[in-house]
């Protein structure tokens, strides 16, 4: 499958989801919410879970109905010492020297916590340019329009570009561009073009 560009989440798609690091992020989060709108732990959980799967982050919830300030919010959620739950990943340094297309990430996180991850991972070698929330004005995936000023940004086309995910709703918006599109999950599912539990599967997977 020829493809020039890959577009790859970071959060539970380069790591396995049951890491425990979205876990900290997660805690972080609702502690943050807690003390910022002076409500229970149980009422900020159920906030934080609420605008996720409206907006597609806790934070553009915040932002759109409490006037929250988007970057003391993303520092704090993201401090979470990534390397004390991972580590160097050889197979996946593997698999990624394996795909031969430009590769870049994708994330509703912030930079920094990208660029950690990616050094724990000992992947950071592999990829030429990170996507941040911050790239469309802090508005989430999943976003068409992001999408598309991603890959006109890296002078790539839809139909040239491969987008991997761990979630449905980020590849069905890369599937009405035109994507190929990779879901990494243990769920099942054949809407996608390919579907692997883990990325270390994904160059057998494309026949590389």
């Amino acid at each position: 499958m020829p493809f020039d560009l890959a577009v790859i989440d970071l959060d539970n798609t380069l790591y396995a989801a049951d890491s425990g690091v979205f876990a900290r992020m997660d805690k972080r989060m609702t502690a943050f919410v807690a003390h910022e709108l002076g409500v229970s732990s149980e009422e900020a959980d159920r906030l934080r879970v609420q605008y996720w799967k409206k907006y597609g982050t806790t934070l553009r919830g915040m932002m759109l109905h409490h006037d929250m300030e988007a970057e003391p919010f993303l520092q704090d959620v993201h401090d979470i010492d990534a390397h004390e739950i991972l580590g160097k990943d050889k197979p996946l340094d593997t698999a990624l020297g394996r795909l031969p297309a430009r590769k870049v990430i994708h994330t509703n996180g912030i930079r920094e916590h990208a660029e950690k991850i990616l050094g724990t991972l000992g992947i950071a070698h592999h990829f030429d340019m990170i996507y941040d929330i911050r790239f469309n004005s802090y508005i989430p995936k999943p976003c068409k329009q992001t999408l598309t000023r991603l890959i006109e940004a890296e002078n790539c086309t839809p139909a040239r570009t491969l987008v991997v995910d761990d979630m449905a709703d980020n590849l069905r918006v890369a599937r009405e561009l035109g994507c190929k599109t990779v879901w990494i999950t243990r769920k099942g599912g054949k809407q996608w073009d390919f579907h692997i539990p883990t990325f270390h599967q994904l160059p057998d997977a494309l026949g590389l």
